[in-house]
């Protein structure tokens, strides 16, 4: 298997009732604004700047947030104390992809868990996430089933390349945890 970046992977990473009640919220009732950039489209929000409702607020308390960084930290390493920087969500619809691409914006973010909210996902509906070794598409390395519930945590970098493939049903749902290494100690 080709050189990837470090990452792992965290199955049943959240319980049944708290992913069923976001993944409802999700499908309903959430702020979903379409967001265009030159590699992907997709709809999306903050969390940390939407009024959330009782039953969602638990995703971005302490207990939940210090539960995704002590997975990073454990499994990845940091240099310093890993600072929230924000929670999102994102929302692909069919005939959405997310092309080829690495994160890194110089330091600004480190270290990303995404947690998957999708119900009763198969292969066939596409939506796989696709890790690389490079920027080439001919050097892909792992895939990652957006299984409902699971987690995947990842150190971004310049070599952290990822794509998401063609959503060919249903409408794929992740929370995204995005983390800075701090220089306090």
């Amino acid at each position: 298997m080709p050189s990837v970046f470090p990452y792992f992977r965290f199955p049943d990473f959240i319980d049944s009732k708290s992913a069923d009640a976001i993944l409802e919220w999700f499908s309903c009732e959430a702020p979903w604004k379409l967001r265009i950039e030159h590699f992907y489209q997709q709809y999306e929000f903050s969390l940390l700047t939407v009024d959330l409702p009782d039953h969602i607020r638990q995703f971005v308390e302490d207990a939940c947030v210090n539960r995704v960084r002590s997975a990073l930290e454990a499994r990845l390493g940091a240099s310093g104390p890993l600072e929230l920087i924000d929670i999102s969500a994102h929302r692909l619809v069919p005939g959405q992809t997310i092309k080829i691409h690495n994160d890194h914006l110089g330091g600004e973010e480190t270290h990303r868990f995404l947690i998957q909210i999708n119900k009763g996902w198969s292969r066939a509906n596409g939506g796989i996430l696709m890790l690389f070794s490079s920027h080439l598409p001919d050097d892909l390395a792992d895939i990652v089933e957006p299984m409902h519930r699971s987690g995947f945590g990842f150190k971004i970098s310049e070599r952290s390349f990822h794509a998401v493939s063609t959503v060919r049903a249903g409408d794929r749902f992740t929370l995204v945890y995005t983390f800075r290494e701090s220089l306090e100690c």
